[in-house]
């Protein structure tokens, strides 16, 4: 059980050292976009794309003006869900039945 913690402890203070969650940022929303990445966006429903979306150019305006949230708006660790894996694990579930189907 300590350990579980401890682990906890190191993906949180990792979580925060990466920044993104500064700008408003979900883990989710920095993948970079591979062919995979574009398909689960496409299946996205439209509000979580458009929150998304409204995410990045926040950040992308706060990062041209060198500004920051402030602490009380950035993204917590236990806030932030992982709501684009779900189509994302679809898909590349999809693209390895398509090439498993192609090799017979």
């Amino acid at each position: 059980a300590g350990g579980g913690r401890l682990l906890d402890k190191i993906c949180k203070w990792y979580y925060n050292a990466a920044g993104f969650n500064k700008y408003g940022l979900m883990r989710d929303d920095t993948l970079h976009e591979d062919d995979d990445v574009k398909e689960a966006l496409r299946r996205l429903p439209e509000h979580l794309y458009n929150e998304r979306v409204f995410r990045i150019k926040r950040a992308l305006d706060l990062s041209l003006k060198h500004q920051i949230l402030p602490k009380d708006q950035w993204v917590k660790y236990e806030e932030d869900h992982h709501y684009l894996e779900p189509y994302l694990k679809e898909v590349i579930r999809e693209r390895q039945e398509r090439a498993t189907w192609n090799k017979k």
